[in-house]
């Protein structure tokens, strides 16, 4: 894994899971993941406002989703060589916890925070500018707002208004993920997002390029 900063002890709980001390007290990433995603979305933030100085909040908030979500995150993990450095249990890494998406994911915004800790956000900025290259290069292809897109839609073609239902919700409160479900024309699709609001997004975006495949 590449390392940007010194602080071993720090290091070590970034990429320590919970599972590690199999049910021995110890400190794993979790607290830290909690920072290193709002962080992340700090500098995600940044990012957008400088590069689409025009751009509405609405179109924003689907290109900040593509960079903290957590398949960027996982991805970014895997583009900084974390896997083979996670402290998992035994047991956990016998059933391919160093591939495990939200396993990933969270130790990816656990060196963030450890980065920010030890160093301000100017080795963060780097840092994710580098890992979560290929999530910040997708932002330029986004389109308009999924969701104000699907309404114009079925406006247009009198199909009734989208209907958005949470099917679920699951994590903690510092980190919830919401599973919504479209329905409009006959289609319908779930998504998953780190709020309300993302996962109808990503529904909305779901159910267009079903109902709309060349557009």
């Amino acid at each position: 894994m590449q390392r940007p900063f010194t602080n071993d002890a720090l290091l070590a709980m970034a990429v320590t899971h919970a599972s590690y001390f199999e049910g021995r007290a110890g400190a794993d990433n979790e607290r830290l993941e909690f920072l290193g995603d709002r962080v992340l979305g700090l500098i995600a933030a940044e990012y957008l406002l400088q590069h689409y100085p025009q751009m509405s909040e609405s179109d924003l908030a689907p290109r900040l989703n593509n960079i903290v979500n957590r398949q960027a995150c996982a991805k970014a993990a895997v583009r900084a060589g974390m896997g083979p450095a996670l402290r998992l249990s035994r047991a956990e890494a016998n059933a391919g916890g160093r591939e495990k998406e939200t396993i990933l994911a969270d130790a990816a915004e656990a060196i963030l925070a450890a980065l920010y800790l030890e160093g301000g956000l100017d080795p963060v900025r780097a840092f994710v500018l580098t890992n979560w290259a290929e999530a910040i290069e997708g932002t330029e292809h986004l389109q308009q707002d999924a969701k104000t897109a699907l309404q114009e839609w079925a406006a247009a073609g009198r199909h009734g208004t989208p209907l958005y239902t949470v099917t679920q919700r699951t994590g903690p409160d510092h980190a919830p993920r919401f599973v919504v479900r479209v329905e409009v024309a006959g289609a319908a699709h779930e998504a998953e997002g780190p709020s309300k609001r993302e996962a109808e997004r990503l529904a909305a975006a779901a159910v267009l390029k079903a109902l709309r495949p060349h557009g």
